[in-house]
């Protein structure tokens, strides 16, 4: 495969022929989100020194309080991804609606939507606390010529082209894939490149690790609650160890490297569950997948869901293969 010196653009250039559509294009929105990331990066790295962390006085479409670095990361996804007239439309985590964009010939001819969680995990940054973002790529469904609509973002995950997240942490690292395995990249901040550091990623089949925020657990269904004390027994490689970061992008990233099972399970408080299908659960599925492991909503594979709404919630079981299985098997015994 590819040496790991590389840095993202000779990966993408050297591996074009793995993306059945154009590189071009696919470089020019890979080179975007890149930096993009890069900036938002700078600004997370300094929260503690400047006036941007805390909480910005909104609330976005969830209804969750926006902290001032939402509001940054949003900023600059969509300023720098519109910039490089290569999207036609982007739907982000912050905004009530897409965001349809004409190419700059204004004849609506650019053929890629972006489905974004600009900064997940942000209740964390006050506490400097790994966070992250969250990317998914389609291609438009709608006739190229034409206004983007809410039919090219309501496609199943199966459809994606590409995804990937980047984790803003101890060093910034890009994942991403384009349904041809999964390749890591972090970034050199002394000379502002990515260099591939982790080809090839692939989840463990097995892992010792659970990820699930077990002061929900009094809502849980039977089924997950089961699985959580299958997990905690003493019987064989058991009992696994609890790992919950509360950044959904530094969790499945832990679990991916090192085997475990990441669970946000419907409750009470959130009967459809609570992560959103569009651009949390889907990018990530298409990841785990990728990298050989396996996402579903505890019956069904995450990305066979038919979106209905922008802003769809599901439950979300996602990680190392035996794992997950384990835990459906509880789900649908009980």
């Amino acid at each position: 495969m590819s040496k790991r010196n590389q840095t993202l653009g000779e990966f993408i250039i050297e591996n074009q022929t793995s993306f059945k559509y154009t590189s071009g294009e696919l470089s020019r929105l890979l080179n975007s989100i890149r930096l993009a990331a890069k900036v938002v990066n700078h600004e997370v790295n300094k929260a503690g020194l400047v006036d941007i962390i805390g909480n910005a006085g909104d609330t976005n479409i969830q209804g969750e309080d926006q902290q001032k670095l939402d509001v940054y990361a949003n900023d600059k996804f969509i300023q720098t991804l519109t910039k490089r007239n290569i999207v036609c439309g982007i739907a982000s985590e912050e905004e009530d609606d897409f965001i349809a964009i004409n190419s700059q010939d204004e004849n609506h001819q650019n053929k890629y939507v972006v489905l974004i969680d600009p900064l997940d995990g942000s209740s964390n940054i006050d506490v400097n606390v790994s966070v992250g973002t969250i990317f998914s790529i389609y291609r438009r469904v709608t006739p190229i010529g034409t206004p983007v609509k809410i039919e090219d973002f309501l496609q199943k995950g199966s459809a994606q082209v590409a995804a990937g997240y980047v984790v803003y942490g101890t060093s910034t690292m890009l994942v991403y894939t384009t349904g041809d395995g999964v390749n890591g990249f972090t970034l050199n901040p002394a000379i502002g490149s990515y260099y591939l550091s982790h080809p090839n990623m692939e989840f463990p089949v097995d892992g010792n690790i659970y990820s699930v925020n077990e002061g929900n657990y009094s809502d849980f269904p039977v089924g997950i609650k089961k699985y959580i004390k299958y997990c905690q027994q003493d019987e064989g490689e058991r009992p696994y160890t609890s790992r919950y970061i509360g950044s959904l992008v530094s969790d499945f990233h832990r679990n991916m490297i090192k085997g475990g099972i990441y669970m946000y399970p419907k409750s009470t408080k959130n009967p459809k569950g609570k992560l959103r299908l569009l651009y949390e659960c889907n990018p990530m599925a298409f990841i785990a997948e990728q990298a050989k492991g396996k996402a579903s909503d505890g019956f069904t594979r995450i990305m066979d869901i038919q979106p209905t709404e922008l802003h769809e919630r599901v439950p979300f079981i996602c990680g190392s293969v035996n794992m997950v299985e384990k835990a459906e098997e509880f789900m649908r015994n009980n």
